[in-house]
């Protein structure tokens, strides 16, 4: 049988991987002892546990985990996981998920202008050049994504967070996820392990500036916390000015020591001009330049939205149930090459069980859920008039997405520290269109799709801080709305794209050392491109045939030159390496062509020294050392680049904090995004230029 020559990750190194790691093996250390400095971490705390940096000493919520609780839960996946805590990002202008995500190995966050970015993990959502899909965003476990599957990051303001979970892949089945890409988790704090009173102001360059203040607080059974910001910036290139506000609360209620209930309510308006794509000779040589195409229709994204939702969590022995609803209302005022008027209406809930028990003399675990998420779209579209903006209607539609989940993971311990993981989610989607603009023709239709997928795996805990895992598993996808048109018959018979993924891999922690090791092969069928043909409409979406993502994801973080130049004083090194070997495989169009969007290779590495009085300071590099296409064809590349920035900071984790940072110091041309193309040419618009040599400061003060 045929086989492609990259088709195969060597066999010799999945056995080094195993066996290389015996060494590490004769030291000890409880989870409660590992620095907030996890796996894929960005270095930033002092040696400091999370338990040591919490304000005051509360019960713990039972609808939020603390920071340990967290890691010590995330580390029962047998497959590759991340848990980055706010003490990595937060030192720093966090305006994008990037910059809480950029040493996390395996995911790739790519800049587009102000806070939005193209995300993918193990090549998830490779073709979008505008939303999201491919990953399933929970905040504090509850759906961020649109019912049909898309998600931008506008709405998400990573100051907000105490902590942030990466579910890589079929490992996110924990929360019934059931894309390519896993699920992210952005957990927000509760008024049991925050600071009564939290402002920080950063500004810097780009017009660049952000406020953001945080309370919460204990009475008696009842906790609360509110956090609100604000930011605007001119934006690096022209005509990517923007502005923002955001607010988030949520307030709980414990009944008993086993009983708890919480409300959350988030709110945001965010206001951005968009600047376009342009050729890459201009991205390279003018990459402050705007498309003047964009500019002249003035094109925007104005999102305004309210989600609400409940989260109870009952403890009854052995047993937990965690059950809530939520319902998001969107509304989106979007001029691009047509002018976008559309509102977003979702609502569902979830229920999950997890028994932890011992039958039979032997410990087994037993995680099993539904979730629902339902909702409508109700969608305009005009012509868009340079001044006038809204001009006669073009396309009108009611978009329904209902979405049922059920999942269940079984984790059986044949050993006590060897667990045999079987398990698998169901996938019940309907999208359906009903079309309110006939003089086209009745673009009307309905699809459904029924997928189920299965999963096994092993997960050997070598020691309190050590796992070994492996895990083949499958996941689902079914189209988005956008790419269910009904206009075409293609369009109209879109398939949903499946996977199975295999997977090898260990993670770690010893007071001096962490490390992250994953290897996977993800062999795909229908795999859903987002193909850029003009910059006059959106991409056009197929199925793929067969395509495989294959990679190694690696992170090491290691002390070194300790009480160099006083006690207890440390050089840290940590570093997140990310191979993204993805391809076609015998497509009929494409041949055996690398699928195009996102380095090969891709390292983030930090040298930090810190002193115990709380002073840091350091540099870090990003490297893309070598160019990628930017078609299907393969017939034009983004070139390589590597940057360097530096950082300098004070932080004890109380009281006055602060920071400098500069990135980009060479002042380094380069493309940060690009909108994938079938075929693409010097001409193509489909590049987004990275930003120049920038320097930002923070205060932070917490009391």
């Amino acid at each position: 049988m045929y086989r492609h020559p990259r088709a195969e990750l060597p066999a010799a190194l999945l056995f080094t991987l195993l066996a290389s790691t015996s060494a590490l093996a004769q030291t000890t250390t409880t989870l409660e002892e590992i620095s907030v400095v996890g796996v894929g971490g960005n270095g930033v705390a002092a040696g400091a546990s999370a338990a040591r940096l919490d304000p005051a000493v509360q019960p713990s919520s039972l609808t939020v985990p603390t920071t340990a609780q967290a890691r010590a839960e995330i580390q029962r996946t047998p497959g590759g996981v991340a848990l980055v805590p706010d003490t990595a990002y937060k030192n720093r202008p966090a305006q994008t998920l990037k910059d809480v995500l950029d040493f996390v190995p395996g995911v790739i966050v790519q800049p587009r202008f102000g806070s939005d970015a193209r995300l993918s993990i193990r090549g998830s959502g490779l073709s979008r050049n505008y939303g999201n899909r491919g990953i399933n965003v929970f905040q504090d476990g509850i759906p961020i994504n649109t019912s049909d599957g898309l998600v931008d990051f506008f709405e998400i303001d990573p100051t907000a967070y105490r902590y942030v979970e990466v579910f890589k892949g079929a490992n996110a089945l924990r929360f019934g996820g059931n894309a390519l890409g896993g699920a992210i988790n952005l957990v927000t704090p509760t008024g049991r392990d925050v600071f009564p009173r939290d402002v920080r102001i950063d500004a810097g360059s780009f017009g660049y500036v952000k406020g953001q203040a945080a309370t919460g607080g204990v009475s008696g059974p009842a906790d609360y916390f509110v956090t609100l910001s604000g930011e605007r910036f001119d934006g690096f290139r022209e005509h990517s000015q923007g502005d923002s506000v955001r607010g988030s609360a949520n307030i709980g209620y414990q009944f008993s020591p086993q009983a708890e209930t919480r409300f959350y309510l988030h709110a945001n308006t965010i206001n951005q001009r968009i600047p376009g794509e342009v050729d890459r000779q201009t991205a390279l040589r003018n990459p402050r330049a705007a498309n003047p195409f964009w500019v002249l229709l003035d094109q925007q994204r104005n999102v305004d939205s309210v989600r609400l939702a409940n989260k109870t969590t009952l403890r009854f022995d052995e047993t937990t149930v965690d059950f809530g609803v939520f319902t998001v209302q969107r509304h989106v005022d979007h001029p691009i090459f047509q002018y976008l008027d559309y509102t977003v209406q979702d609502y569902g809930g979830f229920a999950r069980v997890t028994d932890d028990r011992i039958i039979g003399g032997f410990r087994n675990r037993l995680v099993a859920g539904v979730n629902i998420d339902n909702g409508t779209i109700d969608y305009r579209q005009f012509v868009n008039l340079p001044g006038a903006r809204k001009g006669p209607l073009t396309f009108s539609s009611l978009d329904s997405s209902e979405n049922a989940t059920a999942y269940l993971e079984n984790s059986f311990f044949v050993l006590p520290n060897v667990a045999l993981v079987g398990g698998g989610l169901f996938v019940h989607a309907t999208r359906d269109r009903k079309d309110r603009f006939l003089s086209d023709g009745n673009q009307s239709g309905r699809n459904t799709y029924d997928i189920a997928k299965p999963r096994v795996g092993v997960l050997w805990e070598v020691d309190p801080t050590w796992q070994v895992y492996g895990n083949i598993s499958g996941s689902a996808e079914a189209p988005t709305f956008d790419a269910n048109s009904f206009a075409t018959l293609a369009s109209s018979n879109l398939r949903a794209q499946t996977a199975t993924t295999y997977e090898v891999g260990t993670r770690g922690a010893r007071p001096d050392f962490t490390w992250d090791l994953s290897l996977y092969r993800s062999e795909i069928r229908n795999e859903l491109q987002c193909l850029t043909t003009s910059i006059f409409s959106p991409c056009s979406i197929i199925n793929a045939d067969r395509t495989v993502h294959q990679g190694i994801e690696a992170g090491v973080g290691a002390a070194f030159l300790e009480s160099v130049f006083a006690f207890e004083d440390r050089f840290w090194l940590n570093a997140a390496y990310t191979y993204n070997d993805f391809f076609f495989e015998q497509d009929a169009r494409y041949g055996n062509n690398r699928l195009p969007g996102v380095p090969t290779h891709y390292l983030r590495a930090e040298l930090l020294y810190r002193h115990p009085s709380g002073f840091y300071a350091g540099p870090n590099v990003e490297w893309s050392p070598q160019a990628y296409f930017a078609d299907n064809a393969n017939t034009l590349t983004v070139p390589s680049y590597a940057l360097l920035n530096f950082r300098i900071g004070y932080d004890i984790g109380r009281d006055w904090s602060g920071y400098l940072e500069a990135r980009n110091l060479l002042d380094r041309r380069y493309i940060s995004s690009v909108a994938i193309a079938g075929v693409a040419d010097l001409t193509s618009e489909i590049f987004n230029a990275g930003t120049g040599r920038a320097v930002y400061g923070g205060l932070r003060y917490r009391w």
